[in-house]
């Protein structure tokens, strides 16, 4: 069985991180509220200080390092976000050398802010799976630490701190809506709700172009590699890990929720047109799924965790 991080982990991250990491607002939305006949509460993660929660897990999972590791350098893949997170733990914790591979599809307002740490950027495959795999064999070629994105506890742990701030805010919500890549934010949101709110629904977001979590769910095994559609979603795109598979096998993950491209897109419109606040897909996709009323949240407490605002302005179809 995978081990997850537990409650204390979690609150230990917390403590962790909390000095380098803005604590972001809940906030209510009364329009689309009004618009979904629910309570809609918006946890505003693209206002964090790198435009994303991967700064979370990044910062904690560095901050455990042991001497070794951090005498080897530390090598990680994104799509982007993740990669912004280890870029700025590294400058926070004196951490080098730090190697990040990227795939050549990566966000170019992803890229220019990655200029802003001391990294080495590698640009490798047209997808996140590919990048990985190279950043995998960069490790074992030169003995860097590797620093994974989403599966493992540590990393999980520090995306965890989401669901405490979500719970300190708003302890009665009905139902948490999470976008899920490779599983880590909603792994360490589901270990913290289902200790501490077990009638909290916690239900994973993804695009139709990757249910990698959906399919490996049906199939009872987990896709850790995935052929995703093209998608707007960047940071949904390919496999999950094998953390959010147990999770979800063990009843910590409620339900799967798959959202279309333009849905995406004109969640992203809303939240720009109702709400001033600028969403990049991966982290709209639980506003689209409220929006296409594909969650029944009628009368409920509902929260949408926006997880990013690294948009890529060259979209010219939003």
């Amino acid at each position: 069985m995978t081990d997850l991080p537990s409650v204390q982990d979690i609150l230990s991250a917390q403590r962790t991180i909390r000095p380098y990491i803005f604590r972001t607002p809940l906030r209510e939305s009364f329009l689309l509220s009004e618009r979904v006949g629910a309570s809609v509460f918006l946890k505003l993660e693209n206002w964090q200080i790198t435009g994303s929660f991967k700064l979370r897990g990044a910062l904690n999972r560095m901050w455990l390092l042991t001497d070794d590791e951090r005498a080897r350098g530390v090598v990680t893949a994104s799509a982007g976000n993740h990669a912004l997170g280890v870029g700025f733990a590294a400058r926070a914790f004196q951490i080098a050398p730090a190697t990040i591979f990227v795939p050549r599809t990566a966000p170019r307002t992803k890229l220019d802010k990655l200029r802003e740490f001391p990294v080495t950027v590698r640009l490798a495959g047209a997808s996140y799976d590919e990048a990985h795999r190279a950043a995998e064999a960069f490790a074992r070629e030169t003995g860097a630490t590797f620093i994974h994105a989403y599966d493992d506890p540590r990393t999980v742990a520090g995306q965890g701190t989401l669901g405490l701030e979500i719970l300190e805010d708003l302890p009665d919500a009905d139902a948490i809506l999470v976008p899920v890549g490779g599983g880590g934010m909603i792994t360490g949101i589901a270990v913290v709700v289902k200790s501490l709110a077990p009638t909290t629904q916690v239900i994973a977001i993804q695009p139709t172009a990757s249910p990698a979590l959906r399919d490996s769910l049906r199939a009872g095994k987990c896709y850790q590699e995935y052929a995703a559609a093209p998608t707007i979603c960047d940071g949904l795109a390919g496999g999950i890990g094998t953390m959010v598979f147990a999770a979800a096998q063990r009843g910590l993950v409620d339900d799967v929720v798959l959202v279309e491209e333009d849905e995406v897109r004109a969640a992203i419109r809303a939240l720009a047109e109702t709400q001033q606040l600028i969403v990049e897909g991966s982290g709209a996709v639980g506003v689209a799924a409220l929006l296409t009323g594909q969650v029944d949240v009628r009368g409920k407490r509902v929260v949408a965790v926006l997880s990013g605002g690294n948009i890529d302005l060259t979209i010219s179809d939003l």
